[in-house]
């Protein structure tokens, strides 16, 4: 949700169409990060995968990694607990049950 200054209610900007997989939807959210063009990452722990809403595209998102259930593969995750970037623009995903963080290069 994004909250303006003022505002009663928040404005959905990711997910909000109930829970479940499909590219509109979020399982148990677990970590954010925003960019400085408005560009939102989402911990998506529920679907073992780390999703991208573009500003202002409220209706789907699209799946930077994971999504191939979970796992100890190179691109899955066990628990994914959030994320984060570093100045080269490379992700870092704490991956919970796989006890590890996972680094990768997105363009």
């Amino acid at each position: 949700m994004k909250w303006v200054e003022g505002a009663k209610e928040g404005i959905v900007v990711a997910g909000g169409q109930g829970e479940g997989s499909a590219l509109a939807q979020l399982s148990c959210p677990n970590g954010i990060f925003v960019d400085t063009l408005g560009t939102l990452y989402v911990a998506d722990w529920g679907n073992s995968r780390v999703m991208r809403w573009t500003q202002g595209d409220k209706k789907q998102g699209t799946v930077v990694v994971g999504g191939n259930d979970e796992g100890k593969g190179a691109n899955s995750f066990h628990c994914l607990r959030g994320l984060s970037f570093d100045r080269q623009g490379n992700l870092y995903v704490a991956d919970y049950n796989n006890h590890r963080v996972q680094r990768f290069s997105i363009e």
